[in-house]
C-alpha cells in the first residue's frame, strides 16, 4: 500500500501534509523517534515516514543517505518488539540536490512495541499523533491481532464464591455429562473451572462470571440487556416498558432440562412475548390459531448471537432490544470480529469475539454446531414465518439485528 512511492504522488503528499497515515520528520532524530512513529502506524492501519522533510512539509533532504538505510533497519529490529522489517526508498532530486527516504510499513499481523530505557511501550496513531493508547484501546487491539481474548481476562476481586454453583453443578453435571468435585473441594473445583477457563490465574474470567456470576453486575457494568417496548414505530421518552435485564446468559435447569432460573435469554424472550403479543391466522383453510408476532426461535437465535459476538472491552454498554409497532431491534456494540461482513454473515461464515460464550451457548443447545444459526434459524425462521427480510447492519460501533414485523 504503501511502497513504490512516484515522485509525482510523493510531492502530493508533500502538499496535503501529515495525516493519519504520513509523517515527516529530519534523518537526524534518535532511532527510538523513528520507531515509535512505525510502531504506532503499524497498530493502525500502517503508515509511512518520510525522512528528509520539515514538519510544515518543506524538504530538508537527508544528511547520511550512505548509512542510512542500515540505520532505518537496525532501529526496527532493535527499538521495536516484535522487530518490524520496513519497506525502504529513496527519490532522488524531490529539490535540487535533496533526496528524501521513505520507510513505510504495513498494518501489523501482531501489536508491537517500542522498547527504549529498558521497558516496552506501546503506542497507535490517532489522526496527526503518535500517542500511548488506554487500557481499553490497547485490550482491544490485542484482540483485534488475535493475540488476546477479552473474554478470559480476569475480573479483579472476583472470586469462586462469586460463581453460582448450581448453575455449575447443572452444566458440568446436566449438560456436560461429567463427574464434578464434591461440595468442599475447593480445590479440585478450582483445578476444574481453570481448565475449563471458566477461573483464570487472578480470578474469575469475564466469560465465567458473565455466564455463571451470582451477580455479574457487582462487577461487569456492561453485562445485560437495555430493553424497552415503544408505542410507535420509533423511539418514544412514554415507553409502555422498560426493564433492564439482569443475572447470568446461563439458566438454571432440573435434571430434566425445565427451566427453574431464566438466564438472559429467556428473560429477553419472555420480554418480546409479553410486548409483542399474537396473529390471527387459519389453518388448514378453516381453523382459526394464534401465532406469535415473532418466531421464539429467531428471537432467541438473535439475542444469543448478540452475547457471543459482543464486544465486552465497551464498558457500560449493554445489548439493546427495542420492540416497536412494527419492527425489533437487536443491538450490540463493537464491530463484527476477525473482517466478518453482514454479508459474509447471510451465507453463513463463523467468527466469534468470545470462543468460551459460544461454546458454552452451543452446549446448552442455543447453537447449531455448524455455525448457520444466522441463514437457517433468523434469515429462513423470519422468511417463513411472514414473508420479511431481517436486516444485519453495522454501523460504526454498532451491529443490529432488524427483524419486520410483516
Amino acid at each position: 500500500m504503501f511502497d513504490m512511492i512516484t515522485r509525482v504522488e510523493l510531492l502530493d503528499i508533500l502538499r496535503n501534509g501529515e495525516n493519519s497515515t504520513v509523517e515527516f520528520k529530519r534523518d537526524v532524530i534518535e532511532n527510538h523517534v523513528l520507531a515509535k512513529e512505525l510502531v504506532a502506524f503499524s497498530n493502525f492501519e500502517g503508515g509511512m515516514v518520510l525522512l528528509g522533510v520539515e514538519d510544515d512539509g518543506n524538504v530538508s533532504g537527508v544528511t547520511r543517505d550512505d548509512v542510512l538505510e542500515e540505520w532505518v533497519m537496525n532501529a526496527c529490529r532493535d527499538k521495536i518488539r516484535p522487530a518490524i522489517i520496513p519497506n525502504y526508498s529513496v527519490i532522488r532530486d524531490v529539490e535540487l540536490d535533496k533526496d528524501i527516504a521513505i520507510v513505510s510499513v504495513p498494518r501489523g499481523g501482531s501489536v508491537h512495541s517500542l522498547w527504549y530505557n529498558n521497558r516496552n511501550t506501546y503506542f497507535i496513531r490517532v489522526g496527526t499523533q503518535s500517542r500511548e493508547p488506554t487500557p481499553e484501546e490497547l485490550g482491544r487491539l490485542f484482540q483485534q491481532r488475535g493475540m488476546f481474548r477479552a473474554e478470559l481476562r480476569p475480573v479483579a476481586g472476583s472470586s469462586l464464591a462469586d460463581l453460582d454453583r448450581r448453575r455449575l453443578k447443572n452444566y458440568f453435571v446436566h449438560i456436560r455429562q461429567q463427574d464434578i468435585p464434591a461440595d468442599n473441594d475447593e480445590e479440585e473445583w478450582q483445578r476444574l473451572l481453570f481448565n475449563t477457563e471458566i477461573v483464570g490465574e487472578d480470578g474469575v474470567t469475564l466469560a465465567g462470571l458473565l455466564l455463571f456470576g451470582r451477580n455479574p453486575n457487582r462487577f461487569l457494568g456492561q453485562a445485560g440487556i437495555d430493553s424497552a417496548a415503544y408505542p410507535s414505530a420509533n423511539k418514544d421518552y412514554a415507553a409502555r416498558e422498560r426493564s433492564q435485564l439482569r443475572g447470568p446468559i446461563a439458566p438454571l435447569l432440573n435434571e430434566d432440562g425445565e427451566l427453574v432460573e431464566a438466564g438472559l435469554v429467556e428473560q429477553a424472550l419472555d420480554f418480546v412475548r409479553r410486548n409483542t403479543g399474537v396473529q390471527a391466522v387459519l389453518e388448514d383453510g378453516a381453523r382459526r390459531a394464534e401465532m406469535p408476532m415473532y418466531p421464539p426461535e429467531v428471537i432467541r437465535e438473535a439475542v444469543v448471537n448478540s452475547v457471543c459476538h459482543w464486544d465486552y472491552m465497551l464498558v457500560n454498554t449493554d445489548i439493546e432490544l427495542s420492540v416497536y409497532t412494527d419492527h425489533i431491534d437487536i443491538i450490540s456494540l463493537g464491530r463484527l470480529p476477525n473482517g466478518i461482513t453482514p454479508e459474509h454473515m447471510r451465507t453463513g461464515c463463523r467468527a466469534s469475539r468470545n470462543q468460551l460464550i459460544k461454546d458454552v451457548m452451543r452446549d446448552y443447545g442455543y447453537l447449531e454446531h455448524s455455525g448457520m444459526g444466522v441463514p437457517r434459524k433468523i434469515i429462513r425462521g423470519m422468511n417463513e414465518h411472514n414473508g420479511t427480510d431481517p436486516e444485519l447492519v453495522e454501523n460504526e460501533e454498532r451491529f443490529i439485528v432488524r427483524l419486520h414485523a410483516n
